[in-house]
């Protein structure tokens, strides 16, 4: 059985950099057995991020989220996993305004980074703390789960304006602020004729390896990827001015 002091361990041969900024897509299945759970996982992965800017993903996107048109985000469930659901209750955690896609962060920059989802109206814009993950010289973590989950390719299509992304009919979303007032703004959802290009996007990693973007780690059971967010924007920016319909398929990248 796994322990936080073994996780560390794992942690420490990825090459994650301990000051820097690091968001964690995450399969909390894949990672095996650990005493004490979940929780210690996310022990392990704040204890080794201390000094840095740590982010989970705390997206609400799903059919059962937002009831009534509502997001509090002090209240709504993450729909991707237990670990961004345990980490936004974890004291010091601070989670972004987005609606649907909205991130936790802890860290001495925490409150100033989710910041950036205070003025948001698509999923992953140009402002919005995905895209901010640039600018950060970000690491991306995929915790057992697979580049599937790799959110920020959704900032770079919304950067360049890729077609057939976003839905043009626009829901009401009321945002309860923290100071208990209610903002009521246009968000336009993802669409896609295509259906979800997400499922699409772990054509990336093959490439990514060979080039050094990213690189394979094990931590605990968890087959994992690091990668790193500048070389991948710079190379996938690339890629879709050649062909902004790269992601409509699963089509291998030549």
């Amino acid at each position: 059985m796994y322990t936080k002091d073994s996780l560390i361990r794992d942690m420490e041969q990825t090459g994650i950099r301990k000051k820097g900024t690091l968001l964690i897509h995450s399969s909390m299945k894949a990672v095996g057995k650990v005493e004490g759970g979940a929780d210690t996982v996310l022990d392990a992965v704040i204890e080794y991020m201390k000094e840095g800017l740590l982010l989970f993903p705390t997206h609400s996107w799903s059919e059962n989220n937002l009831s009534g048109g509502i997001y509090n985000p002090k209240t709504e469930i993450s729909c991707v996993g237990i670990l961004p659901n345990l980490f936004m209750k974890r004291e010091g955690a601070i989670r972004s305004m987005h609606p649907t896609h909205s991130v936790t962060a802890m860290g001495s920059r925490a409150k100033a980074y989710v910041q950036r989802d205070n003025e948001v109206y698509t999923p992953c814009p140009q402002n919005g703390c995905f895209s901010g993950l640039y600018e950060e010289n970000a690491q991306l973590l995929f915790l057992g789960a697979t580049l599937k989950t790799n959110t920020f390719i959704h900032s770079i299509e919304e950067r360049l304006d890729i077609p057939n992304r976003i839905n043009p009919q626009a829901r009401k979303i009321k945002l309860i602020l923290e100071d208990g007032k209610v903002r009521e703004i246009d968000l336009y959802g993802h669409y896609s004729t295509c259906g979800d290009v997400s499922q699409n996007y772990d054509k990336l990693l093959i490439p990514m390896l060979d080039m050094g973007i990213a690189r394979e780690a094990k931590i605990a059971d968890a087959v994992s990827y690091v990668v790193e967010v500048k070389p991948m924007t710079d190379w996938v920016v690339g890629l879709l001015k050649e062909n902004p319909f790269l992601f409509d398929d699963a089509q291998p990248i030549r």
